[in-house]
């Protein structure tokens, strides 16, 4: 699809004749939740460019189809980056990196990364959008300024649905400066939750850190970057021009005070953290399902701990509120995924795995009966057809 009219007029098409429609730009996130069953794709992979960027207003707008590399060197260029720092999972899906991810395709996915755990999700830095929803109908919600009251809300409907309520076709996006220098401070040795309680002392301290992981020996051995640490290790990151990066990493290792500390200049520091980004320390087998659990970040450890029994091992984000998790591809393990997120009161997302699995276990959590009714009124609303990506959040929607 290369216009906007285009993509109406397949919509209406399908529509009419109540044919199931598989939304997506290059992709690269098909391996993620429920597999679904189309007639025909829409892809919006040619719909692209970037339609305005103005550097001094903080602001960017561009076409679904624009893929994620070229929205960046457009932005570094400028001195500027992506607030959410979206992760590229196109190898960890099984995408490969023939074919880059679309920024459609994460804000439908609303992909952040470790940077959310101190400046939000990506659905929070979109300041604008226009879609086609299922009824063929354009819809525009937000607008391109940072400061604006327009409507209601759809961008953060729309961020995260996975292409179910509508197809996106424009996103705008609040930006940044991006940092001049980087620092890490790794702190070896650590269990989970020393580890854990390392790293929210450091998010709780005033010097502005932006990214807080936990790996155990083996996620960080697959880490190129860190040396030969040879156990397991906590990670903090401070990003902002030199001195003061110097400064704040030097105040807070004095501060922590964990044997055999070091830390990473700005080079060293963007590739460690690029691997964390994509999910990297992650020691996932071909055969492997891959999980993202959600708690409170105490409790990060004791979900870890709790599912080595299973087979299933991974590392903490997010200060430890993000729990990667690889294991058997089977429905007992998935079960014991889920009883593991819900014993510790977070949520959880099957986020790979063989058709034959994720085409019969949930995904993602069933909703309480108030939410899904909601869920579903909104669906009819945007969708009564259900031509868009149907059964990708939940089976029969």
């Amino acid at each position: 699809m290369t216009t906007e009219d285009s993509i109406v007029a397949v919509v209406a098409e399908a529509m009419r004749a109540r044919e199931p429609l598989l939304i997506q730009g290059n992709g690269t996130k098909s391996g993620m939740l429920r597999p679904v069953q189309a007639a025909r794709t829409l892809s919006t992979a040619d719909f692209s460019g970037i339609q305005l960027y103005a550097p001094k207003e903080l602001i960017i707008s561009v076409r679904a189809g624009t893929p994620l590399p070229e929205i960046e060197a457009a932005l570094a260029a400028a001195g500027q980056h992506l607030i959410a720092e979206p992760p590229d999972l196109s190898d960890l899906l099984g995408a490969g990196s023939d074919k880059p991810q679309t920024i459609g395709g994460v804000v439908a996915a609303n992909l952040s990364g470790p940077r959310r755990v101190a400046w939000g999700a990506m659905r929070d830095h979109v300041m604008g959008v226009r879609a086609v929803t299922g009824r063929a109908e354009i819809i525009r919600s937000g607008g391109r300024v940072l400061k604006n009251v327009t409507g209601l809300d759809l961008c953060k409907l729309l961020a995260g649905s996975h292409g179910t309520l509508g197809v996106i076709t424009e996103i705008t996006l609040k930006v940044l400066p991006a940092p001049e220098a980087t620092g890490t401070l790794v702190l070896p040795g650590l269990e989970p939750a020393t580890g854990v309680a390392v790293l929210s002392a450091g998010l709780g301290s005033p010097f502005g850190v932006s990214g807080a992981a936990w790996l155990p020996p083996e996620a960080a051995a697959r880490v190129a970057g860190l040396g030969d640490v040879g156990g397991s290790v906590a990670l903090l990151r401070i990003e902002d021009f030199p001195a003061s990066v110097s400064y704040r990493v030097g105040r807070l290792m004095d501060q922590l005070a964990v044997r055999g500390a070091v830390t990473l200049d700005t080079d060293a520091s963007h590739a460690v953290w690029k691997q964390v980004r994509d999910a990297r320390p992650l020691a996932a087998g071909s055969d492997d399902a891959i999980w993202r659990v959600s708690v409170r970040p105490s409790l990060g450890p004791s979900v870890l701990d709790g599912l080595r029994a299973h087979g299933v091992g991974g590392f903490l984000d997010w200060g430890g509120g993000l729990v990667w998790l690889a294991g058997p591809a089977d429905t007992a393990t998935h079960a014991a995924v889920e009883a593991a997120a819900r014993k510790a009161g977070g949520t959880w997302t099957l986020l790979r795995a063989p058709d034959t699995l994720r085409s019969v276990v949930r995904v993602v959590p069933n909703q309480d009966a108030v939410l899904a009714r909601i869920t579903r009124e909104v669906k009819a609303a945007m969708d009564p057809a259900g031509i868009l990506n149907p059964g990708r959040l939940y089976a029969g929607l």
